[in-house]
């Protein structure tokens, strides 16, 4: 969705930083084989995780809901020469793929992927982390910030997608809208809790930057 005009969005992504090629194959391929293509953080937002992630220079990065691996990857362009990224995702049916545009990139061996629920995956995760990016399933984004709000270093920023949802965050909630539900529950945690500081950034759909503190 467009926060601002179409024409003055489009200026804004013909002078930002264009997307690499590797990104470009990526996401040629994903529209032609995978479902749900429009999951992908596209060009310009992947251009923004770059740039932040450049900005923080994270040793330590996590991903919650990796789908075909294009938000990894640029997170991954910020990282420490020593540092990993852990990606979680559920769909095992994408493993072959994600690993595939993984070992293309210079970062391959610092990207490990694990298959399963990430409720029960972070826990068993032996690091603290200085980027964290939520990009998976909403209903459960206020349980994936609880389990990792301990696991952040000092300074660490939690990045998180989709908060905006299309504009349905500020309309009347249908009874069975879990999704919606569950974000505005998210934001406002987020904007309350006194050990992150918080902006919402109305990137696409939404993007929130909280600073731990």
């Amino acid at each position: 969705m467009h926060f601002i005009p179409e024409a003055l969005d489009d200026y804004v992504v013909q002078h930002s930083e264009k997307e690499p090629k590797l990104l470009q194959q990526l996401t040629r391929e994903t529209y032609q084989k995978i479902l749900q293509p429009r999951m992908l953080s596209g060009p310009y937002q992947g251009r923004v995780l770059s740039m932040l992630s450049k900005l923080i220079n994270p040793k330590n990065i996590l991903e919650i809901g990796t789908y075909t691996g294009y938000s990894a990857l640029c997170l991954a362009e910020g990282i420490q020469q020593d540092g990993v990224l852990h990606t979680i995702d559920i769909n095992e049916e994408l493993e072959d793929f994600q690993r595939k545009y993984f070992n293309l990139s210079p970062f391959g061996k610092q990207i490990y992927q694990h298959i399963g629920d990430a409720t029960t995956i972070i826990p068993n995760l032996d690091l603290t982390f200085d980027l964290v990016f939520i990009d998976a399933d909403k209903p459960n984004y206020p349980v994936y910030f609880d389990i990792i709000i301990n696991k952040m270093n000092q300074g660490g920023v939690i990045l998180s997608d989709n908060v905006l949802w299309s504009g349905k965050v500020i309309e009347k909630i249908q009874q069975d809208d879990i999704s919606t539900k569950a974000l505005l529950e998210y934001n406002t945690l987020l904007v309350e809790d006194k050990r992150i500081e918080t902006v919402v950034l109305p990137i696409r759909d939404g993007l929130t930057i909280s600073r731990v503190l």
